[in-house]
């Protein structure tokens, strides 16, 4: 199956269409009021059927225009089974590291008005997508959020939502933490991969397979000395 990926820069972070036959599929939406941002990439792809959103986790720039898209477009939305009931209340539970990025998302918080939604497709490690048409499998990342998960294809690609970011030099995420256990885990899964090329939440570039091994294998020797 052919697949073209379409990043869209969505102020300061990135989602992805996927284009295949069988049709349109997004990977997390912006903020709230970024479907005026997307419906019209698809407009000018000629496509209409965007068929799933697959949100890597339930913080608030990833999800905020899931509500309207799926209003707008009929199409599913598919989370971690850990993040759903952060979707279905509309709730934003990140913990930041220093006191500034705490206050900034309280801030957040009481400011954006997120529109709960209940997803369509609740996601488990190891889930296959191709029932929705589009040859990958979920990967569950946790440790950014309890239920951050990867989305990856069978030609070795892979969403990686906030795990890692390109905004200035490449880095892996440290300011927002659920779980650095699990985080650290999570990335040494991801190393195990043999990603071909990685696809962020944050920076417009994307990662070679190699440069992910080399920036895990960094942290990773940071945290044995």
């Amino acid at each position: 199956m052919n697949i073209n990926i379409h990043p869209l820069t969505l102020g300061f972070v990135q989602a992805y269409l996927i284009e295949t036959s069988t049709g349109l599929f997004l990977v997390d939406c912006g903020m709230p009021g970024q479907q005026k941002n997307i419906l019209p990439v698809m407009q000018r792809l000629g496509r209409q059927d965007l068929k799933l959103i697959f949100i890597t986790h339930a913080h608030a720039d990833h999800t905020g225009s899931a509500a309207a898209l799926k209003k707008l477009t009929g199409a599913q939305v598919a989370i971690h089974r850990l993040d759903a009931e952060a979707l279905r209340t509309a709730k934003m539970p990140a913990r930041g590291r220093g006191w500034l990025l705490r206050q900034v998302m309280a801030l957040m918080t009481r400011v954006i008005r997120l529109q709960p939604l209940q997803p369509d497709i609740l996601l488990e490690d190891g889930d296959s997508l191709e029932p929705y048409g589009l040859p990958g499998k979920v990967v569950h990342t946790p440790g950014h959020s309890p239920g951050s998960s990867c989305l990856v294809l069978e030609d070795g690609r892979a969403f990686v939502g906030d795990l890692m970011s390109t905004t200035g030099n490449p880095h892996l995420q440290h300011d927002i933490v659920d779980d650095w256990g699990q985080l650290h885990a999570s990335y040494q899964r991801l190393r195990g991969l043999g990603l071909e090329q990685v696809y962020v939440g944050h920076g417009q570039r994307s990662l070679s397979g190699n440069e992910l091994v080399a920036l895990i294998d960094a942290e990773l020797d940071t945290i044995k000395a």
